[in-house]
């Protein structure tokens, strides 16, 4: 039997995830990460891009407008 792991308790989340849990659009979030690939905002799993979730909101308390 899986084990659902919250969002707010995982180290990183998907796309998808993530813009249910910040309330932000799934292109805008795709934009935001293209623009900052050296950031360390995401991890790569093949070629599924995954969010570090602390990261990210640690870069949205930097920031006032997305």
């Amino acid at each position: 039997m899986k084990k659902e792991v919250p969002i707010w308790e995982k180290y990183t989340i998907t796309i998808e995830e993530a813009s249910a849990y910040f309330e932000i659009g799934q292109k805008k979030l795709r934009e935001i990460i293209a623009n900052h690939t050296d950031s360390g905002l995401t991890v790569m799993n093949g070629s599924k891009v995954l969010i570090k979730r602390k990261a990210f909101e640690n870069f949205l308390t930097t920031i006032d407008v997305i």
